[in-house]
């Protein structure tokens, strides 16, 4: 392969992975390995320096290029790495002309090895609109696609980096979506996710200002066909009327939401600077349960935020409870450089580390309690290899055997702590 995209962090990182792959090969990158990094914890960044040393060992010829939200962040951190011959910015890494322009000044006999020659990072603040990438060549044979709708956040939680990566929110124009969903369904495939870094901001910057709700209605109403659409991570208090609407009157929504909760007390909240408190989430999820009865909750929490104390802690752990959280995203709190969170009180390590090890064993009992209530239950269950499939409210199936792409209904025989049986 001419160009490999290594991928780190969230859902989205992937989808655009593709774009990069497509755009790098089509400039002529030759023997090229691209890092696609996250910014979101210091964790994600090491990570990725540790895997540009070792591919540098691996393949000491091959061109490594940084992208993503941590090249976007720290770009000097990469470029001092001898073994980084480019850095691209957020802003540029799904754009030919950037790739055009790497390969260009790669292939220069003379090109610089020095820190500041390598970096192709622009002010990420200053991009304001977002076109549509279609990627059905790239995904075909693959049950479930994304469509990226929305990027960026306008949003600054005192915890968060990823605005500084990723720029202000700026959303995809409503027919440039219903188009790529449409293509993707007639190219066979059966569930679309959307996907963006603040869904609920969607549409903001678009004229008429269209919120998440009307979209979905659109794509559900102009595209019949579709058979499974689901949404990726949402702010609960951002939920408009319209989403509410569809939760409750279409079933092609998928009956699974993940949230971006991040603690279940109201003083961390604040400190995190989030729009909501612990009663707005779990009233959220109590009006969506009345619209939904059979739905499933996933959330982003935080563990060991500056200033967190056992109490304080506790009540995140008693949220997954009263919210009735199926699927825990845990994140041991990490300080990122710059952001407000990073200049408060930080706890102990050993505190850190050990609230998200209990966090992830709350989580671990209500995964387990949801899957003891699903024995006997029949499912619709997308097939995604031989070997798995998930149900509607995206729980792993183990499978013997099918064809990726089908829907089964079969009913629900026992799990082994990880996976239905069917």
């Amino acid at each position: 392969m001419s160009v490999e995209v290594v991928t780190f962090g969230c859902r989205l990182n992937s989808y655009e992975s593709e774009v990069i792959r497509r755009e790098a090969e089509g400039a002529g990158m030759s023997d090229t390995i691209v890092i696609n990094s996250c910014a979101v914890t210091s964790q994600a960044v090491a990570q990725a320096r540790q895997s540009i040393r070792r591919l540098k060992r691996e393949r000491p010829n091959a061109r490594i290029v940084v992208t993503g939200c941590a090249a976007q962040t720290e770009p000097l951190t990469f470029a001092g790495m001898a073994e980084v011959d480019r850095v691209v910015g957020n802003g540029d890494k799904m754009r030919s002309m950037a790739w055009r322009d790497a390969r260009a000044a790669l292939d220069q006999p003379a090109f610089g090895t020095g820190d500041e020659q390598k970096i192709a990072v622009a002010d990420i603040m200053a991009v304001r609109e977002m076109a549509p990438h279609l990627l059905d060549g790239f995904q075909s044979g693959l049950p479930r696609v994304f469509v990226q709708i929305q990027n960026g956040c306008d949003h600054r939680c005192t915890f968060c980096i990823i605005p500084y990566g990723r720029g202000n929110s700026r959303s995809v124009p409503m027919g440039g979506v219903v188009d790529q969903v449409r293509a993707l369904v007639e190219a066979g495939h059966a569930e679309i996710v959307l996907t963006g870094v603040d869904l609920t901001s969607y549409g903001a910057d678009l004229p008429g200002a269209p919120k998440l709700g009307f979209l979905v209605k659109q794509i559900l109403r102009h595209v019949p066909e579709l058979r499974r659409l689901r949404i990726s991570s949402i702010d609960s208090i951002e939920v408009d009327r319209d989403l509410l609407d569809v939760i409750a009157d279409d079933d092609r929504l998928m009956p699974h939401l993940h949230l971006s909760l991040q603690s279940g007390d109201d003083m961390i909240l604040k400190r995190m600077k989030r729009r909501h408190l612990r009663a707005d989430a779990i009233g959220f999820c109590a009006q969506v349960r009345r619209l939904r009865p059979d739905i499933a909750f996933g959330a982003d929490i935080i563990a060991g935020f500056p200033t967190e104390t056992e109490g304080m802690f506790a009540r995140s752990q008693d949220l997954v409870a009263e919210c009735d959280l199926t699927f825990l995203h845990v994140f041991p709190y990490s300080p990122r450089p710059g952001t407000p969170a990073a200049r408060m009180p930080q706890p102990a390590g050993a505190v850190i580390k050990d609230r998200a090890k209990r966090l992830r064993a709350t989580g671990e009992t209500a995964l387990q309690r949801r899957l003891a209530t699903e024995i006997g239950a029949v499912r619709n269950v997308l097939i995604e290899s031989a070997t798995q499939g998930r149900t509607e409210h995206f729980i792993p199936v183990a499978i013997a055997g099918d064809t990726p792409g089908a829907v089964r209904q079969p009913t629900v025989a026992g799990h082994d702590g990880a996976r239905l049986a069917v």
